[in-house]
């Protein structure tokens, strides 16, 4: 349905104002966010559709403010259709109320041979969602009816779903410094458009740097916590302590980590992969033998399983020369009850 607007999240003249003397002393755009207490985004955009060009005259384009209003005034207007036409609005609304669909209104004036105006279903759901079609309780003339208007394919709130409390920041020294086995990281490796959901998980366990690869045919979060689950889960407890992932919505679901096996989830900062750089580094290797434009869903489980082994068996630096499969079973016994 696309989102509601409203009219609290246009910027004012006084904050176009300051804006524009902010461009011209040359402040970046998250310094005149945080002047505004706006978005970055949100002035990105405000720049972006109120930028005046003049092809006569280019030492005249820029950012003003006079100018930015107006150019927003006029899209509002247009958008606002409903409130400058009585009969067209007088229309609309005795559609809505027979049963018509906003789709159903627009797609019928779009081929009536006299109508004298066009109208998009989208002009129809935000005059709904007004202070006028509420007042009116038009939305209760909706198949759908709802108190607010949001976004099809909202997204939550980052915040909400990967709290302070798991940021990467709080991740105890013990992992950190590698010293306490059973502490993981994990990405996700996406392949070209053409293989469709494909992908693989990756997971290398910090201190032994022993590494898991679990193809799969779903990015969707729950599945891939299953499949973690699913392949974890035998391992001694203290083997699975944690996984670091990044803030990707395919690991929103990772309270079910915890839930199903006791395994702690730790997030790395917005756009900051590299925090996890042992398993980004596993995915330059991996990618030797699994570029994009692999098909991954065509391979046999032999030829997954023989990349998996040959990284295990690779000596490594790091570790004294000696295998991650090595070290890693090393650590296993120790954790064997005597």
């Amino acid at each position: 349905m696309g989102w509601v607007m409203m009219s609290e999240r246009k910027l004012t003249l006084d904050e176009r104002r300051i804006l524009a003397t902010m461009l011209q002393a040359k402040a970046t755009k998250t310094k005149i966010a945080e002047v505004l207490g706006r978005d970055r985004s949100t002035i990105h955009r405000e720049i972006k559709r109120n930028w005046w060009h003049d092809e006569e005259v280019p030492q005249a384009a820029g950012y003003w403010h006079v100018t930015a209003q107006t150019l927003a005034d006029r899209r509002y207007l247009k958008r606002r259709k409903l409130e400058q036409y009585e009969d067209l609005r007088n229309e609309v609304i005795g559609k809505l109320k027979t049963g018509w669909s906003p789709e159903q209104i627009a797609g019928r004036l779009k081929i009536e041979p006299c109508a004298p105006y066009r109208i998009c279903h989208e002009t129809i759901y935000q005059y709904v969602y007004s202070d006028s079609g509420r007042s009116q309780e038009l939305g209760r003339y909706l198949p759908e009816r709802q108190k607010k208007r949001k976004p099809r394919y909202a997204r939550k709130a980052r915040d909400r779903v990967f709290p302070l409390e798991t940021s990467i920041h709080n991740r105890p020294i013990e992992i950190n410094d590698r010293s306490q086995f059973g502490n993981w990281e994990g990405d996700l490796m996406i392949f070209e458009r053409a293989q469709g959901n494909a992908n693989v998980a990756t997971l290398i366990e910090r201190k032994t740097r022993y590494t898991l690869l679990l193809r799969n045919n779903d990015r969707k979060s729950r599945p891939l916590m299953n499949k973690l689950i699913n392949e974890m889960s035998p391992l001694p407890a203290n083997a699975r302590r944690s996984i670091t992932f990044d803030r990707g919505l395919e690991f929103s679901s990772w309270r079910e980590l915890h839930k199903g096996m006791g395994t702690k989830s730790w997030f790395c900062d917005p756009q900051a992969p590299w925090q996890k750089g042992s398993v980004e580094n596993m995915n330059k290797r991996v990618r030797r033998y699994l570029p994009r434009d692999t098909a991954l869903l065509s391979l046999p489980n032999r030829y997954m399983k023989s990349i998996w082994d040959r990284l295990n068996a690779t000596p490594r630096k790091c570790l004294g020369y000696r295998t991650p499969a090595e070290a890693f079973r090393d650590e296993l016994m120790i954790l064997e009850p005597r």
